[in-house]
C-alpha cells in the first residue's frame, strides 16, 4: 500500500504538470475551434488572461507539493478541489473519453486524502481548549459599533452623493441596521470560537 501510494502521488502529479504549462505561458491548451463547445470554453477561458495563467500556476503548485513527501498531504488537499471542478467540467462539456480518465484522477486523489487522515485529523477533527475571553455587554457594544460603522458610510455617500439614491436617509437606515446584524453575527461568532492551543489526545495502548 505504501508503494501504491507512491506511484499514485507520482501519477497524479504526472498528470497535472504538462496541463499546467501551457496555462502559465498564456498558450492555448486546445485547438478546437470555437464552433465546438470545448473550444468556445477553452478560448474564453484563455482571454480571461491572468485568471488563466492562475489555473495553471495552482496545477503546478499542487502537483509540486503532493511530489514532496513531506508536503504530500497539502498536494493532496490542494489537488482535490481542483480534480473535482476538472472532473465536474469534462462531464459537462461531453469530452470524449476524457471524463473517464478525470473521475479516475479524483478517486486516485480521494485514496491520498484518505492514505493521509493521520496527517490531516488534526486540521479537520482537531478541538481547542480555550474559548476567547469574555468583554462587558460585548453583544450590545460589538453591534453599536459596526451600526456607527453603516451610519457614517451612509452619512460618507449622502454627502458625496455617491450611487445616485433617491432617498439617503433610508439608504443610511439600511446600513446602520445591517451593520447592527453583522456586528451581532461577528460577536456571536467570536463568542463561539475555539482558541488556545490544540486537544492532545492520549495514545492507545
Amino acid at each position: 500500500m505504501q508503494l501504491f501510494a507512491a506511484f499514485v502521488r507520482c501519477l497524479l502529479v504526472l498528470g497535472f504538470i504538462p496541463p499546467s504549462i501551457p496555462k502559465i505561458r498564456g498558450i492555448p491548451f486546445t485547438v478546437m475551434p470555437e464552433s465546438t463547445t470545448i473550444g468556445y470554453f477553452f478560448n474564453a477561458l484563455l482571454k480571461t488572461g491572468p485568471y488563466y495563467e492562475f489555473i495553471g500556476w495552482s496545477q503546478l503548485a499542487a502537483a509540486l507539493l503532493l511530489l514532496i513527501p513531506r508536503t504530500a498531504h497539502l498536494g493532496a488537499l490542494l489537488f482535490l478541489p481542483i480534480i473535482v471542478n476538472i472532473t465536474v467540467l469534462t462531464i459537462s462539456l461531453g469530452f470524449a473519453g476524457t471524463w473517464v480518465i478525470t473521475i479516475l484522477m479524483m478517486l486516485a486523489n480521494l485514496f491520498l486524502v484518505l492514505w493521509e487522515y493521520d496527517r490531516l485529523k488534526p486540521v479537520v477533527l482537531g478541538t481547542r481548549i480555550e474559548r476567547p475571553r469574555r468583554f462587558r455587554f460585548e453583544f450590545v457594544g460589538l453591534p453599536a459599533i459596526f451600526g456607527l460603522g453603516g451610519v457614517l458610510s451612509g452619512l460618507l455617500a449622502w454627502s458625496m452623493r455617491l450611487g445616485n439614491f433617491g432617498n439617503y436617509p433610508v439608504v443610511t437606515g439600511f446600513l446602520a441596521a445591517l451593520g447592527v446584524i453583522f456586528g451581532l453575527v461577528v460577536t456571536a461568532h467570536f463568542r463561539f470560537m475555539p482558541v488556545g492551543p490544540m486537544k492532545v489526545e492520549a495514545p492507545m495502548g
